[in-house]
């Protein structure tokens, strides 16, 4: 019944996330509430361990979470649903978009799915930036919106951030580890 699950929940999220793997967060967010696999915390860390590896995203996060909740089979259960939609749209779509390609509805709809991919971006955006700074909980205990902030996080955020800039053409692996080697001094103080 757990592999049907698996199964299911990410054929939807493969069938419904569109713009590429950020765009599966919101998808993925609402699984972890609803079946309590995975805390937000934990969907964090996931987003992170699939980010700095090679892969698509989604694919690998749909693969993290089948191994943890089922084992290699519900690894492979999972990422088969989340691919399964892909294949059959891009066999559908490629088959019609050339005999199409010109057509003003086409045009326009195309141009409101994209909007929905920005949509979901930034909304994956917000997810992760919140949970990694922001401590509600600290807020609820004391009071104190300060405290509810981690300085340290926002601080290797903005640097990495700044640094980027100057720096863009270096690899994301580059910013990747020096974030996790900042992390490592500045939480260890």
């Amino acid at each position: 019944m757990i592999y049907l699950r698996l199964f299911f929940e990410f054929f939807k999220t493969g069938l419904f996330a569109i713009g590429g793997g950020l765009a599966t967060i919101p998808f993925l967010t609402e699984i972890g509430q609803k079946t309590g696999w995975y805390t937000m915390a934990e969907l964090t860390n996931m987003i992170a361990v699939s980010e700095s590896t090679p892969g698509p995203m989604g694919i690998n996060m749909a693969t993290y979470v089948g191994y943890t909740v089922g084992g290699p089979l519900g690894a492979l259960v999972a990422t088969i649903g989340e691919v399964t939609p892909c294949v059959i749209i891009i066999l559908l779509i490629s088959s019609m978009i050339y005999r199409y390609k010109d057509s003003f509805y086409v045009s326009n709809a195309l141009s409101g799915i994209r909007a929905c991919s920005l949509g979901l971006i930034a909304y994956a955006f917000l997810s992760v930036f919140t949970s990694s700074v922001i401590y509600l909980d600290r807020y609820r205990e004391t009071g104190d919106i300060a405290s509810a902030f981690d300085i340290r996080t926002i601080g290797i955020f903005l640097f990495i951030l700044v640094i980027s800039r100057f720096y863009k053409k270096s690899h994301p692996v580059i910013w990747i580890a020096l974030s996790a080697v900042l992390g490592m001094v500045i939480f260890s103080i």
